[in-house]
């Protein structure tokens, strides 16, 4: 019970900010600097989605990121890859529609991890649902540079997603930032997933404290 009790709070951490770190979308900082900075603002789950690097690379970067979540008592989740988010023990995993599905997701994972899905559209996020996400990312709400094969989703099908039954954390993601993130708190996101609003932010740490500043008065 107490497991299960621990893995649920670490779920809901993807209701706060959640900030993708990815290499290729960055100042010149390394990704512990932009990570200690952020979680220093108040991020509350990191995503580390790494699409250049050698997977041991990818391993030792991990490793130093789950440090640092566990200091600041944030969740840390791995972009597609299974074994990485085993081999590191992070919170969990996060996958594409084309990725690992999620039941064979499932059965490499060890029990206390979580795993969340890319969605587009209601009946993307019904068969993820169905499947068990424990929780569902839904985008691009804007147009964005951060990802080039990004599909767009809206504002409205986050609000129509949100009716859903048996619903897990919905997290908006897509060209979200601190000019446009009341219209997708209005819409019923439960978390904010952001990219470049925090990565190429000449001030991260800043940045991170306005956008969680919003989500916190939403919330309250």
């Amino acid at each position: 019970m107490k497991e299960l009790n621990e893995y649920k709070n670490t779920v809901h951490k993807v209701k706060g900010l959640y900030v993708i770190l990815d290499p290729e979308i960055m100042k010149d900082i390394s990704i512990i600097e932009l990570a200690k900075a952020t979680l220093s603002g108040g991020t509350t789950a990191i995503q580390l989605r790494d699409k250049q690097n050698d997977k041991g690379i990818q391993l030792n970067i991990a490793i130093e990121l789950k440090k640092l979540c566990d200091e600041y008592d944030a969740a840390l989740i791995i972009n597609d890859h299974a074994d990485l988010a085993v081999a590191t023990e992070s919170h969990g995993l996060h996958i594409g529609q084309n990725d690992l599905p999620y039941s064979y997701s499932k059965k490499i994972l060890s029990p206390d991890q979580f795993i969340g899905t890319s969605n587009n559209n209601i009946e993307e996020s019904k068969l993820s649902i169905r499947d068990g996400a424990d929780y569902i990312a839904i985008g691009a709400m804007f147009s964005t540079d951060s990802k080039s094969n990004t599909r767009p989703s809206s504002l409205n099908y986050l609000t129509e997603i949100k009716k859903l039954s048996c619903l897990p954390p919905v997290v908006a993601i897509g060209g979200i930032n601190i000019n446009n993130i009341d219209m997708v708190l209005d819409a019923g996101a439960d978390g904010i997933c952001v990219i470049s609003a925090v990565s190429l932010s000449d001030n991260p740490e800043k940045s991170t404290k306005l956008l969680v500043d919003k989500i916190q008065k939403y919330n309250n």
